[in-house]
């Protein structure tokens, strides 16, 4: 019986992803003028981006606890095995969520080949290891070929990411007033990653020239094998900028095969128009 791949929406993949390897998808919430939004089913990014540049702070919240019990019975109703990979239980109480509802679930249908994995990534980082799993699913490999596969590339799966405006963050908690503030006057522009699926300042570079420049050498340090990785790169509403950072770094490495995607709404919603996030696997992979 097939395997099937659940992703949730903080992977920023495209439809077009999701219908071409058959990928299932639940959506976290988004929240903005009063209403309450399904995550690229009922609000796109760009709504998201520009509700953000006329001033507004939307919320997000996790996938509801009802929308995994349901989609969680119908895989143990059918007995096909079910693998969820999640956004970072760092970022999210999505991942907490699942669990719980996989082991309500289990309780009814104990031996139900439903499988919840914590990826601690985010983005389209989240989204290149949802994307290989759904390939070698579809490849008919084994439920624990693709979860070592996936735990594997996701402890591997390195996230630099720079944000146009650093009040975004301040909303949400990820930097003080004064440093959003300072980084703002003295047009400070950080460069963050992700560790252990937190988010963690790493430097910051004056001026946005050489903000590029300095994201490249970040990735020579830290990446190798080019010829057999996908590269990812997502954008707040910025193509022009995506676009720009892929001609670098193919012309620097010599790599083609980049996927560049909008930063989704929920992550988006945190963000903020603007951002710039890049991820591939580091050199330990």
């Amino acid at each position: 019986m097939n395997i099937k791949i659940l992703a949730d929406s903080a992977s920023d993949l495209s439809k077009d992803h999701y219908n071409e390897f058959d990928i299932e998808m639940v959506s976290l919430t988004v929240h903005l003028d009063e209403k309450d939004y399904e995550d690229g089913q009922t609000i796109y990014p760009k709504t998201v981006y520009d509700a953000m540049r006329n001033g507004k702070a939307p919320k997000t919240s996790q996938v509801s606890p009802q929308t995994f019990k349901s989609v969680f019975t119908s895989y143990a109703e059918s007995n096909q095995p079910l693998i969820y990979l999640a956004f970072s239980s760092e970022l999210s109480g999505t991942y907490q969520t699942a669990k719980m509802m996989e082991q309500e679930v289990k309780e009814e249908y104990p031996d139900a080949p439903i499988h919840v994995i914590d990826t601690k990534c985010a983005s389209i980082g989240y989204g290149l290891v949802v994307l290989e799993a759904a390939k070698m699913a579809k490849a008919g490999k084994s439920v624990d070929e693709i979860i070592d596969d996936a735990t594997r590339r996701a402890a591997h799966m390195e996230h630099i990411f720079t944000v146009d405006d650093l009040e975004y963050l301040y909303r949400g908690g990820r930097v003080s007033k004064t440093a959003a503030f300072v980084g703002t006057l003295l047009k400070i522009k950080p460069i963050l990653h992700v560790e252990s699926g937190k988010l963690i300042p790493l430097e910051k570079i004056r001026g946005s020239k050489k903000l590029f420049g300095r994201m490249l050498e970040l990735m020579e340090e830290r990446g190798g094998n080019w010829e057999n990785q996908t590269i990812g790169i997502s954008h707040g509403d910025d193509l022009d900028r995506a676009q720009q950072l892929a001609d670098m770094i193919k012309e620097r490495f010599g790599i083609n095969q980049i996927e560049i995607e909008m930063v989704g709404s929920a992550i988006g919603a945190h963000s903020g128009p603007g951002t710039i996030a890049l991820f591939f696997l580091n050199k330990s992979f």
